[in-house]
């Protein structure tokens, strides 16, 4: 009886999953569009979308944002990445630098596309407090250099709690309250960390404003861009890879315009 019970469960799970994966990529593209005021009757590969994701050390793109890039690149749509460390902690920024562009590659961002600030004054180092106005002076500085439809970064929280991450999401949001960010602005949404693909359904049905999720193949993808980072690849970042919700899933809120922030050190 009880097996029969376990098979019924894993077996409406699954069910709920297709369901949810097939619903995902009409509800994804209506988000975007939603987001970035694009007409719903225009297709998002014609309508010239181009999205930053603004991180801070090698290995953040695929740790924290696999998903997201992998879908964005399904819709066409030219994915950029602002990487604002080399990642020199152990000195090993060099390696690291090299580690960053093989996973990018993996998950479809070119060389052409990726930018990695190499500045003292934003060293890798948890225990650093990075200067939120120079960050928003960096990347203010690529957002004119460009033009971006949405732009992509850590939530309040840093998603792991590291300073680096919530420096960077403070300069992003000083920058939407003058400004100079597009309509398309997203933060991770704080979630459970480590429900690997059961944390599916859960992101599915809390509210967010955009959610990017990926079967089996785009986890392959993700673990093959992890995998890159060879220098980084201690037993719990693979453990990582197999319970992380982020090789599966990411879901994200819009940092709200809000009250110019006028002070910012």
């Amino acid at each position: 009886m009880y097996v029969y019970l376990v098979v019924f469960v894993i077996l409406s799970y699954l069910v709920c999953m297709r369901y949810i994966y097939l619903q995902h990529m009409r509800t994804l593209v209506k988000s975007l569009k939603y987001v970035m005021k694009i007409s719903a009757d225009r297709e998002l590969n014609n309508a010239n979308v181009t999205a930053l994701i603004v991180t801070a050390h090698p290995d953040d793109e695929c740790m924290f944002f696999a998903p997201t890039i992998i879908r964005l690149r399904e819709l066409n749509i030219s994915v950029h990445l602002l990487c604002l460390s080399e990642g020199n902690y152990y000195n090993q920024g060099l390696e690291r630098h090299r580690e960053l562009v093989s996973s990018c590659a993996v998950l479809g961002i070119p060389n052409s596309r990726i930018t990695i600030i190499d500045d003292e004054k934003l060293p890798d180092d948890p225990k650093a407090e990075w200067s939120t106005a120079l960050i928003s002076s960096v990347v203010a500085k690529h957002l004119r250099a460009h033009t971006f439809n949405l732009v992509l970064t850590f939530d309040g929280s840093g998603v792991s709690g590291h300073a680096n991450h919530v420096a960077i999401y403070k300069a992003i949001r000083h920058l939407v309250s003058t400004g100079e960010v597009p309509n398309g602005r997203f933060c991770h949404k704080k979630c459970r960390k480590y429900f690997s693909f059961l944390e599916l359904p859960l992101s599915w049905l809390l509210p967010s404003h955009s959610c990017f999720l990926v079967g089996s193949e785009g986890y392959k993808q993700a673990k093959a861009a992890m995998l890159c980072h060879g220098s980084q690849l201690l037993w719990f970042r693979r453990l990582y890879i197999v319970f992380s919700r982020y090789m599966f899933v990411n879901t994200f809120l819009v940092i709200p315009r809000g009250p110019k922030i006028t002070k910012i050190y």
